[in-house]
């Protein structure tokens, strides 16, 4: 018993003199012709897409500013169609107030003297665009006689229009006229008609804000009379791509 003893007791004491084993660690082997980045190989790259960045911004810039530009010209466009189609409007309603005054129970757009094609451009009757006309001329006040929307608010929320009848048959019988549209012409119940669906904005503000040049306004002139709103433009002092023109010149 003492002789097993003694053995364990040498064994234990030889495992605590022991060295540790150590694993060994995790070798990957890398070709010979690899290698990494240099410094100046790193400054180098960073440099050539500092270069490349600085290059494309003013592109990005030049393509969001010239579709602002497309926008502008979009929306003024379609602000000086809606003030020319209520001026067109406007006074074919202020010609059949006339003709009903000289002629009472004539519908407007009947044959008469008139209102004959061949007496040029002051029949707005023979105007194929013109197919109601603004019965309510209370909006038009003294200093407004050529009949130009008071402001750009009346376009969007309408005037009460007539439909104009079409020739003394009132449309039946002319094959350009449909079943509705002469039922339509035989209404006699004014509609209100809007001209625009909401007032556009400047893209090169931000703001539905417009300068508004009357028709008494000078050509330069920098304010406006307010009789009424013969053109419009932007409020943008800013100057367009080309380099020679400004948007409040638009």
């Amino acid at each position: 018993m003492n002789y097993k003893s003694e053995s364990r007791k040498q064994k234990a004491e030889s495992r605590k003199h022991q060295a540790p084993v150590l694993l060994p660690t995790a070798y990957c082997p890398v070709p010979a012709d690899v290698r990494g980045f240099s410094l100046i190989e790193l400054v180098i790259t960073i440099t050539v897409l500092a270069i490349l960045t600085l290059g494309t911004v003013p592109l990005v810039q030049v393509a969001v500013k010239r579709q602002k530009e497309q926008e502008l010209r979009e929306a003024l466009r379609t602000m000086r169609e809606a003030i020319d189609q209520f001026h067109r409007e406007a006074l074919a309603g202020a010609q059949a107030q006339a003709n009903q005054q000289q002629q009472p129970g004539r519908t407007p757009g009947q044959n008469n003297p008139q209102t004959q094609p061949n007496q040029g451009p002051q029949n707005i009757f023979a105007d194929p665009r013109v197919r109601v006309y603004i019965t309510d001329q209370t909006i038009f006040t003294a200093e407004n006689i050529d009949r130009y929307p008071p402001d750009l608010q009346t376009l969007v929320t309408g005037v009460s229009v007539l439909p104009i009848t079409a020739g003394s048959l009132n449309g039946r019988g002319n094959a350009n006229v449909t079943a509705l549209d002469a039922a339509t012409e035989q209404s006699t119940i004014p509609k209100t008609k809007i001209y625009l669906r909401r007032i556009p904005i400047d893209p090169m503000t931000g703001n539905a804000e417009w300068d508004f040049r009357s028709c008494y306004d000078a050509a330069d002139e920098t304010s406006t009379g307010g009789e009424n709103v013969f053109d419009v433009h932007s409020k943008s002092k800013g100057t367009a791509l080309n380099g020679k023109e400004k948007y409040s010149e638009w």
